[in-house]
């Protein structure tokens, strides 16, 4: 999943004689790993339905504490990184998101809930994390270019969610998955064994990660980078800031994008795993799931160039004409055609995020920091999209579930439409 900027800093100190490289590399290591925590999800979604035999709504809590932590926290975040800074905003993050995976040690003995509350401290690490650092990107360099090193900071976002799925269905999900009738056969005593036993799988992957986070942590605050100073913000609440039609439409297309993004990547492995698709068991599905996230990648790298000579609005709105094209031949076709045109949805994401940001804040002056808060909450729609799909998965199947992500993607592609002009003819109404 992509992360969001905030515009309107500055860097307050910084020796001038020094390149920009090295704080790029450090900050790309965090895109990289909050990339990987992001992608962990689509794995562990369906270990944690098949364990305790959840339908498809119960499933989806995870990415809804997951992302749902997005929309509380970020508002306490921004506080805190004025009181203590960005560069110990950062480490903060990193410190909270090992806390969050060292919960899942315990999680693995206690049952369902605790893993959900896991996922939201992890999150709500990771909200702060992405408050601190993601300024950086905008103010190392030439502002002309900011969209451009946006681009290609997410798309070592995207090596980590690329990644992540084949390792993570290599470590969790490489034992056999027993059905719901299976385990119900079961003895209890067995049954709780065989719960224990597979639950037991996720604690050492997330403990290297709690380990992992809580190293880079300690590089990060040994860095020397610049100071960054939050600009001026505009006079005036939210919903003055919200006037702008582009940026009001611009936040629903964030809310949409993201939860067709991420409700996609939970639902591929149960996906793939139907047999009127592919049949494949849970761990071949999860190297998949990496090819969705990999389209992302490698249209991110590419967009890092291309984007500097083409119609945001146009490029955006032919994107999601393809996504809409291919999520109907996901969900009325069958075998391999299905399979890899779901999956080739993760190519056409690729420039959505970014551009449908830059789209909403073109021109906003001092309004920039606060619609740049304004689209962070919104990526809550990773939480509550996926539970539409959920429902409609429970009730009338998998295949035809995936009308939900294909109508986000539908507005999309009117939001490019409408402001495909919207660099050449300035600020819109």
């Amino acid at each position: 999943m992509a992360s969001i900027p905030q515009p309107g800093l500055a860097v307050t100190e910084h020796d001038g004689s020094r390149s920009n490289t090295p704080a790029l590399v450090i900050v790309t290591l965090l895109f990289f790993m909050w990339g990987v925590l992001t992608a962990l999800n689509d794995v562990l979604i369906p270990h944690l339905k098949a364990l305790y035999t959840l339908s498809y709504v119960q499933a989806m809590l995870v990415q809804f504490c997951f992302f749902g932590a997005y929309a509380v926290v970020s508002i306490p975040a921004g506080a805190l990184i004025r009181r203590i800074g960005y560069q110990n905003g950062a480490v903060a993050g990193l410190v909270v998101a090992a806390a969050g995976c060292a919960m899942f040690y315990p999680a693995a003995v206690s049952g369902y809930g605790l893993f959900l509350l896991a996922f939201f401290v992890l999150a709500a690490g990771i909200t702060v994390l992405q408050v601190a650092a993601n300024p950086y990107v905008t103010v190392l360099g030439d502002p002309r270019t900011a969209a451009s090193r946006l681009n290609l900071t997410q798309a070592f976002n995207s090596l980590g969610t690329t990644l992540a799925p084949a390792v993570g269905g290599m470590l969790i999900l490489s034992g056999a998955v027993l059905s719901a009738d299976q385990i119900a056969a079961l003895p209890a005593v067995e049954q709780a064994a065989y719960r224990s036993q597979e639950a037991a799988l996720v604690q050492g992957p997330y403990l290297a990660l709690a380990a992992a986070l809580l190293l880079l942590g300690i590089l990060f605050k040994m860095a020397r980078l610049p100071r960054i100073a939050q600009g001026a913000q505009a006079s005036g609440g939210m919903l003055a800031v919200l006037r702008h039609r582009h940026l009001l439409l611009g936040a629903i297309g964030i809310f949409l994008y993201v939860g067709a993004e991420v409700s996609i990547g939970s639902f591929l492995i149960n996906f793939l795993g139907e047999r009127s698709v592919a049949g494949l068991s849970h761990a071949d599905a999860a190297y998949y799931v990496s090819y969705y996230w990999g389209g992302a990648m490698i249209g991110r790298f590419v967009g890092a160039a291309a984007m500097r000579h083409l119609s945001p609005g146009r490029t955006l709105a032919g994107n999601a004409a393809c996504t809409v094209l291919l999520l109907a031949a996901a969900m009325f076709g069958q075998g391999s055609v299905a399979m890899w045109a779901v999956i080739a949805v993760g190519l056409f994401n690729s420039i959505m995020f970014p551009t449908i940001f830059s789209m909403a804040l073109h021109r906003l002056g001092s309004a920039t920091g606060q619609a740049s808060g304004i689209l962070c909450v919104a990526i809550v729609g990773g939480a509550l999209v996926p539970f539409g799909q959920g429902l409609v998965a429970d009730h009338a199947g998998l295949h035809l579930s995936f009308a939900v992500p294909a109508a986000c993607y539908l507005f999309i592609l009117y939001y490019g439409i409408r402001y495909a002009n919207l660099h050449r003819e300035g600020t819109p109404a």
